[in-house]
This record gives structure tokens, sequence and C-alpha cells, in this order.
């Protein structure tokens, strides 16, 4: 069993365990061992972690308050009437349904949407919901009869940018059904263009659209350095099956990395047809670590029924107590972001260009479209040699640039990943400018160039120094 050194003294190896006799010492150990590495990760580090984001001392203190220990599991029936208030199984919540209802109205307001289901903890959740609410309402006219899978599903290929929950190997896999005459899992990839692998190929993906007849197609990915083509795909749906036809496939966009970044610098997914927007709310969002179900689904909608399912298999269905804590703390992040809407994520991508051409310049290689300083959006994706991702990211990290490596289109694997995947969101908000991102460039280049053959670390100092000026959280209360 591998140990980490700086706990083995407190530790019996043979068995494993803690020893019982230093439970003190472990306690107060703890607390120490935290300090230290808050202070190498909030004031020493440059974290460029395009799936993370520190969150402010307001959220962090919304977050520990007294609804953190409780619950408030509530449900309505259809039979109950649209303004009477949800079932509650527990007294003592009038509080945080009142809130409850308040993030609702917030994440409204900031999306632009009419429909919110925030009782989901993570963006993993949010699509394993969806895929489960799909099936549900796919199967609602055949009672007494077998319940069938997802038929079919059009998504991004792990390789190719697409999350782990759109994946048969991930959340997908308890939904989608086999295709028979593969014997795999009816799942197809978007195709993507031969000058630029991060677009998707439009044309390609309406002909797989027409042949294949998908359930289900999932935009959005968790390597995303360009718009997805949302408004040429759905208007080719909704001219094919006809847009309020309920057995037509459903357009569901996975903000997850996006979040934050939605409206008018970027894209509006359900403006341009998606009909389900799921995402995790710690990434450009400023929120706590939880997930988001959002839509624009309304009465009268041939949908209406599958938002019904939406809601029924969030609870009971994949949560009983919602953590209430991060809850409020999202409340609180909702705030933050209608604050600052109009500045923060326009910072976010101006920074991301101007990283990315300062990395051009340096010699690096990238992926993405040159045309558009090679991202549209928070992230930043270096090219390596083949293998070497993991090797750079290392290096990085000893350097105290945290990153973390990936694996592209024409990788045999993760494990021989020939990128670097950075994002902008977290530092931006510590103040970085594009300034500040262009002598970022040049220690990364620096790291890429002499690494290997220099003191590991040689950097470290530098790196210490640089985050120095940037402490401070902006774009808080």
């Amino acid at each position: 069993m591998w140990i980490c050194g700086t706990i083995r003294a407190t530790l019996c190896l043979e068995t494993g365990k803690v020893k019982m006799d230093n439970i003190t010492k472990l306690a107060s150990g703890l607390l120490e061992d935290n300090s230290r590495n808050n202070r190498w990760r909030r004031r020493e580090c440059i974290n460029l972690i395009p799936s993370e984001q520190a969150t402010s001392a307001y959220v962090d203190e919304l977050c520990v308050s007294d609804p953190s220990g409780r619950y408030n599991e509530h449900t309505r029936s259809k039979a109950m009437a649209p303004d009477t208030p949800d079932l509650r199984y527990y007294k003592g919540t009038a509080f945080i349904m009142d809130k409850e209802e308040e993030l609702k109205a917030a994440l409204r307001t900031f999306f632009g949407c009419t429909r919110v289901e925030s009782r989901v903890i993570s963006g993993q959740m949010a699509n394993d919901t969806v895929y489960d609410a799909l099936k549900q309402f796919r199967n609602g006219h055949r009672r007494g009869e077998r319940h069938r899978l997802i038929s079919r599903a059009l998504v991004h290929d792990l390789k190719n940018g697409g999350h782990l929950s759109a994946q048969p190997l991930g959340a997908l896999r308890n939904y989608i059904d086999i295709d028979p005459d593969t014997g795999q899992p009816a799942v197809d990839h978007f195709p993507f263009q031969t000058e630029n692998t991060q677009r998707i190929d439009v044309e390609g993906t309406k002909r797989i659209i027409a042949e294949k007849r998908p359930e289900l197609l999932v935009f959005g990915r968790s390597v995303i350095v360009h718009k997805e083509p949302v408004k040429e795909i759905a208007d080719f749906i909704h001219a094919e099956f006809g847009k309020d036809n309920p057995q037509r496939p459903l357009i569901m966009y996975d903000a997850a990395h996006v979040l934050g970044l939605l409206g008018k610098y970027f894209q509006d997914p359900l403006k341009e047809g998606a009909d389900i927007v799921t995402g995790s709310t710690h990434k450009t969002f400023f929120g706590p670590q939880r997930g988001i179900i959002l839509s624009n689904i309304g009465p009268g909608s041939p949908f209406e029924e599958l938002w019904r399912h939406v809601a029924t298999r969030t609870f009971p269905g994949h949560v009983s107590n919602h953590h209430l804590g991060t809850m409020l703390g999202l409340l609180g992040a909702t705030y933050e972001m209608l604050q600052y809407k109009d500045d923060y994520p326009n910072r976010v991508i101006g920074n991301a260009k101007a990283f990315a051409r300062a990395l051009h310049n340096e010699g690096l290689k990238l992926e993405g479209d040159p045309n558009a300083d090679f991202t549209e959006t928070h992230q930043v994706l270096l090219r390596m040699a083949p293998g070497q991702g993991e090797t750079l990211a290392d290096l990085l990290e000893a350097n105290n640039i945290i990153t973390n490596p990936q694996a592209y289109y024409d990788d045999p694997g993760f494990s021989a990943a020939s990128g670097v995947r950075t994002g902008t969101q977290e530092m931006t908000r510590y103040g970085m400018k594009r300034d500040h991102f262009r002598t970022l460039a040049g220690l990364v280049a620096e790291t890429a160039r002499d690494g290997a053959t220099k003191p590991r670390g040689f950097l470290q100092d530098t790196v210490k120094s640089f985050r120095g000026g940037f402490t401070d959280m902006h774009y808080c209360f």
C-alpha cells in the first residue's frame, strides 16, 4: 500500500490504520497540513486548471452556515395546483426553502431561462438526471410494456473533448441501447473539421442525424475553445423532424466549463435551440461544487412532461439531501455573477486570447483556430510531442504552475497524451490581466524549453514572486 511520507509516522504500516495513541496529533497535523496547502495553492501557485474555481470568503461563509448540516427533501405531485408550495418532509426548513426559490430566481435571471433544477449536486449528476428523465419520457406511452433505453445518441468523442458523463463508459452507460449491427453502445461521435479539429463539421453532423436518427444530442465539451454550432444543427433538426415533435432528438448542451461565460460574450445555447442546458457551478461560474439543469420548456410544450421527469428523477431519483450549505453558497455566488456579468466573462476570454497568442509567439504549438486567437473561451490548449503532455504538466507543477495533461483525437490514449489543458478563469479572478498572462506565457515557454535540462523547480521562486502580486480576489462581495 502506498502511503504519503508525511503521514507514514502516524499510521500502522501493517494494517493501514491510524495509531490510536496519535489521534490528537493527527487532528492538529490536519489543520497544519491544510493551512500549508491553502497557502501553497492560493498564494504561491498559478492555477490554470480550467475545471476549477476558488470561491470567495463570502461564498465560503454561506457554505459552512447552519443549513450545511440540515435536510430539506421536498416534492410535488401532478395533482397539486401550480401556486401551492411543495410538500416538505422536514420541519424547520422555512428559511432554506425560501432561499432555494431565491436561488432559482437568481439563476433564471442570469441565464434568461424559465426552468431551473438546482438540487443536483454535480454536473455529472445533472447529465445523469437528464438521461434518466429522457428515458422515462420516451417510455411514457409504453405502460405495461418493457421500458426501452435511449435508442441512439450523438456526442463528442472522449479524445476530442467529450466529457466522461456523455460516454458509454460514464453516465450514459445506464441509459443507452445496444446497436444490433455492432453489438456496441449506440453512440455516434460528432465529426470534426479537418482544418480545425476543435470545431464540429456541421454538414457531416447533419448527414449523421438524417441517417442515424438519434434520440439525444449532447453539445458541450470538457475541452472547448470554440462555440458549438447549436443554431445550425437545431434548425436542421426542427426542419427534419418538426420543432414540436416530442419524438425528435433532444438537444442538450453540457455547459459545465463555460457556464459563467454564457451570454453575449460567448454563446447562448437556449436561445440558439438547445432544449436543456446542464452544468457544474465551479469552473467559470463562481460557485461551490454543485450542478444545475436549465431549460425554457414551457406550459403546453410537447416536452413539458420531460421537465416533470427531470424534477422527479432529481428527487427522489438521484438525490435525497441536496447539500443545503453549498446550495446557499451557490445563491451567493450567483449574486456575484450577476453583479459582474458585464465584465468578468469578457475579461476571462480576452485574457485567454492574449495568453494563447503569447504562447504562440513563444514558439509553442496550440490547438484551435489562429484567426480567433486559438480560443473563444477560457481554455488554451497546448500541443506537445506525442506522449509529452504529462511530462510538461509535471514540469510546470514543479514550478508551481498547475495544469493538466490532455489527450487529443490523434493520441492513442490519455496515458500517452500530447496536450496540456489550461484556463484563465481563476487567475483572472485574482486580478491578472492581458499583460500578466503574456508574462506568464514566457514562464510556461521557458519551462517547456528548459525544464528537462535544468534543476527541477528552477522557476519556482520566480513563479511564487509573480503570484505574490495576485492574492486578493476580485469580482466578489
